[in-house]
């Protein structure tokens, strides 16, 4: 293979202008146009935004804004191969070499490498064990290393990821900067990617926020979950979705009863079947409406912007893991919904993987303070979002953006039946479960009470006031705050906490919501991308989509996503040039598709506009080629009208108003315009063109 071209000359192409001319996007996300230029000044840089901020833009954009050719390591062929096809729908010149390749792709992939084309080239990490790797990347000219999902190289995350270890060396070894990107990292993780990524210097680091404002938060108690389950996809039907589930057999039911349900569904889980588990990422990818209900096997890798809801069926491990998860829905920006369920079994089940698990005892008091943090949101009595984000060291107004926001909670001071159900706890040992602690606290004097002579506690019948159904609550949101702690070893029996005493001696109040247990049916209003007098345009965009992207085999939002649609439904454009500037829709997608959709918004069926005008759609130039295109019209027969007919065609207009001559010399070295066009359209066209530019 040659060797490319030096790369030592400084970025020629400004980000403002590519953004919207390749990716359709007329200003940056909050955050990116920072990080953005840290990456083009060629800085050591670390990233650190909420999934769905945004990340690829922030390495994709300066790839194509520096000479050179950019290394992007990525995790998952899935995921490199899915930003590869979006590259290219975009008119980007980017390739993948992964396990997964065929013979004729990879030599694609060197072709373009040696022609000195190509811009992007993704790699999975454990490619890097190869010398052959390094020797190639030299010899390519790379000239910025780009890391996605950087936290994999933290021993500490779940994701860990062997091979990143090499990318510190690889970095070292090409003499190139490198920026790193990941949603997931704590301090920990931070320094652990900094002496790792960075050999120990300090890179220019971005914390962006934490804040996904388009999503919509809401956590409930399990009251017929399945139902729940049910109810909310059926408010949301024919929208893309995510159910969690905590076992694998939920996944299989759940998915059973969707489908039962008249809804489109699939599971996967990590025992299946790779080609099975590939068959579903691939349906999820291309298909429209189609709900996953998942475990967390279903996690890195779902790169599609436009899911629109995501539900746990079931409690997260942690705040980070719900986190992670709900930043799947609404990666395009617009409206998306979250729906968390929980119950006394939820919380049961995470403490004892905390407490039976092989981790250090440091960690585990470490992975029980995160279940706390999660377990504080779900009972939470103010807005979920001041509180999530405060997890994560912002502060925030109430968001007006989820449950607890839409409809205040009933509180009461819940200090005394709290000490009641302590006390309780306390005069039996610590050795039962809430429902038998209930059974004592109402006063219900069966066989089981009375054998261990718990009808005659002083707390027997002492909460009599208060309804079975509200002292589960009160139970629920005790181990919710982390009064109250299952035991693992004693079949979950449960124990009070260091946090519970002063609860209990009355130096601390506690307040609840009052029977907070929803029926089934209840939910937030759906929020939908368009108004009403817009659906029926949304669904007809959509359908024209849908066509498109099956017959390129494409996922439907590489075509455009919802959100693009959306805008285009609101704008209603009525030409090309309008049709520009919508967001999403850049130069090598308006050449595309532009023609398809415009006659889907106006109704005139298929447009078709002469391909040297299609190419200067949405800029200035375009008004330009209009003026000239009129005035060859005016002058086809001459000045007088009767002379002989000439024409100038639209390729050699496109030059005209591409290059701007200012003089008849400057025109004259057009190709195509020969002495008679000169003479006759020469002086009205320097004319125009001097109006345009003057």
């Amino acid at each position: 293979m040659t060797a490319a071209a030096p790369t030592d000359e400084p970025p020629v192409h400004d980000p403002q202008e590519v953004l919207a001319r390749v990716f359709g996007f007329h200003a940056f996300r909050p955050g990116q146009e920072t990080i953005v230029q840290s990456v083009i000044d060629g800085r050591n840089t670390l990233a650190i935004m909420p999934t769905g901020g945004g990340k690829s833009l922030c390495y994709q954009l300066p790839a194509l804004c520096r000479p050179g050719l950019t290394v992007v390591i990525s995790p998952l062929i899935a995921l490199m191969r899915d930003q590869v096809r979006a590259l290219k729908q975009a008119g980007v010149e980017a390739g993948a070499l992964t396990s997964g390749n065929t013979d004729e792709e990879t030599e694609e992939v060197f072709a373009a490498i040696d022609a000195g084309r190509l811009k992007l080239l993704y790699m999975a990490p454990e490619r890097l064990a190869s010398g052959a790797a390094v020797h190639l990347l030299r010899r390519a000219g790379v000239n910025l290393i780009a890391v996605d999902e950087a936290h994999c190289v933290s021993q500490w995350g779940h994701d860990f990821r062997p091979d990143y270890l090499r990318i510190g060396e690889l970095r070292q070894t090409l003499g190139v900067p490198l920026a790193a990107f990941t949603a997931t990292a704590d301090e920990e993780t931070q320094a652990e990617m900094v002496t790792r990524l960075f050999a120990g210097v300090q890179p220019s680091t971005f914390l962006h926020g934490f804040d996904r404002p388009n999503i919509h938060l809401a956590f409930a108690p399990k009251n017929s979950p399945r139902a729940q389950v049910l109810n909310f996809a059926a408010a949301r039907k024919g929208q893309s979705g995510i159910v969690y589930c905590a076992s694998r057999a939920k996944t299989e039911s759940l998915s059973k009863a969707l489908n039962d349900a008249g809804h489109l569904a699939c599971h996967y889980h990590g025992g299946m079947e790779a080609d099975d588990r590939r068959h579903v990422e691939a349906r999820f990818q291309q298909e429209d409406g189609l709900i996953v209900c998942a475990t967390v096997a279903f996690g890195m890798g779902v790169d599609k912007p436009d899911i629109r809801w995501v539900a746990h069926a079931d409690l997260p491990k942690s705040i980070e893991a719900y986190y992670q998860e709900i930043g799947r829905a609404g990666r395009d920006g617009a409206p998306a919904e979250t729906m968390t369920l929980y119950g006394p079994e939820d919380i049961r089940l995470r403490r004892t993987q905390v407490d039976e698990g092989q981790a250090p005892s440091e960690r585990k008091a470490a992975d029980h303070g995160r279940l706390n943090a999660l377990l504080g949101l779900a009972e939470a009595t103010g807005c979920r979002r001041q509180r999530l984000l405060s997890y994560f060291g912002e502060e925030a107004q109430p968001c007006q953006n989820c449950d607890i926001c839409d409809n205040p909670p009933d509180l009461f001071d819940a200090t005394e039946v709290v000490r009641m159900a302590l006390s309780a706890c306390l005069r039996t040992d610590q050795s039962y479960g809430a429902q038998h602690l209930i059974e004592i606290l109402v006063g219900n004097s069966n066989d089981r009470i009375k054998a261990r002579g718990h009808d005659q506690l002083p707390t027997f019948g002492v909460g009599r006031a208060t309804p079975r159904p509200q002292w589960q609550a009160i139970f629920r949101q005790m181990m919710g705050h982390d009064l109250l702690r299952p035991d693992a070893e004693r079949h979950g029996a449960l124990f009070m906490t260091e946090r519970a005493r002063p609860v209990l001696r009355g130096e601390e109040p506690v307040t609840f919501r009052r029977d907070p247990v929803r029926n089934a049916k209840s939910g937030p209003v759906v929020k939908a991308l368009v108004s009403e007098e817009d659906a029926p345009l949304m669904s007809a965009l959509k359908a024209k989509r849908s066509a498109l992207a099956k017959a390129a085999g494409l996922p439907a939002y590489m075509i455009f996503p919802d959100r693009t649609l959306a805008e285009m439904a609101e704008a209603r454009p009525q030409s090309l040039d309008q049709m520009a500037h919508i967001n999403g829709v850049g130069a090598k997608k308006l050449e595309s598709y532009g023609e398809d959709f415009l006659g889907v918004v106006t109704g005139a069926g298929g447009v078709k506009i002469h391909p040297a005008r299609r190419a200067l759609a949405g800029r200035d130039e375009g008004a330009l080629f209009d003026a000239l295109q009129a005035a060859q019209l005016e002058l086809a027969h001459g000045d007088s009208g009767v002379d002989r007919y000439l024409n100038c065609p639209n390729t050699i207009l496109r030059k005209i108003a591409e290059r701007k001559p200012q003089t008849l010399d400057q025109m004259s070295q057009i190709s195509g315009m020969g002495e008679p066009k000169l003479d006759r359209f020469g002086p009205r066209f320097l004319q125009i063109v001097t109006d345009f530019t003057g």
